[in-house]
This record gives C-alpha cells, sequence and structure tokens, in this order.
C-alpha cells in the first residue's frame, strides 16, 4: 500500500471507501463529507498525493485554482452559491487537519461566523 492509498482519501480514490460523490473529472472527486459541521460540507480533493498546502509546488498552482473552481461550480449546482459559502483548506495539527491529503472543505447552508476558530 503507498503513503497515498494509507489515508482515508487514498481509499476513497481508489475505490475501497465508498462516497457519495458530486463531482469527479480527471484531476480531482468531491463528495460530502460523513461529519459535516454545516448543512453543505463537501470536500474537493485531488487525485494528485498531496499531503499538505506546505508540500505543494509552482507545478501545482493550476491543480489548485482548478479545486477551487470546482468547488464554485459545485455551489451553483447544489443551490448554495448565492447565498455564500466558505472555503476552507487546514494544514498540519494547529491549523486542524486531520486528513494528510490536500483537501478544501465547502462549507455552506448557513451563515457562517467570524472569527472561525
Amino acid at each position: 500500500m503507498t503513503e497515498k492509498e494509507e489515508t482515508i482519501f487514498g481509499k476513497i480514490l481508489c475505490g475501497d471507501v465508498p462516497c457519495e460523490k458530486v463531482w469527479q473529472d480527471d484531476r480531482c472527486i468531491a463528495f460530502r463529507d460523513i461529519a459535516p459541521v454545516a448543512p453543505r460540507h463537501i470536500l474537493v480533493i485531488p487525485r494528485k498525493y498531496i499531503p499538505t498546502v506546505n508540500d505543494l509546488t509552482e507545478a501545482d498552482e493550476s491543480l489548485v485554482g482548478h479545486l477551487i473552481w470546482v468547488a464554485a461550480q459545485i455551489a451553483r449546482r447544489e443551490g448554495f452559491a448565492d447565498d455564500g459559502y466558505r472555503l476552507v483548506m487546514n494544514c498540519n495539527k494547529h491549523g486542524g487537519q486531520a486528513v494528510y491529503h490536500l483537501h478544501l472543505h465547502i462549507l455552506g447552508g448557513r451563515q457562517m461566523e467570524w472569527p472561525p476558530g
């Protein structure tokens, strides 16, 4: 098993763990979070294994842009884009990262608080 496959997201990408997909293309997949913190909580993960934001390289610039573009498409498709939503990428322990495979949270369906926590 590779390092990528050892994370829950790696297992989802390999098809070993089921998920409720809302988007998939050649660069990423998006699925509903199994422990949502908002009425709409969707995760967008790249197919490429990148453990944290700190591990991004200049070559990953368009991939990160694609993840954000996908998030906007999903928010529109799911019907909460006009009301607003929050995009979050956590990095490492103090940033709240629980799964070490880069991922983007789409949070919507309620008023978000500031500061976030």
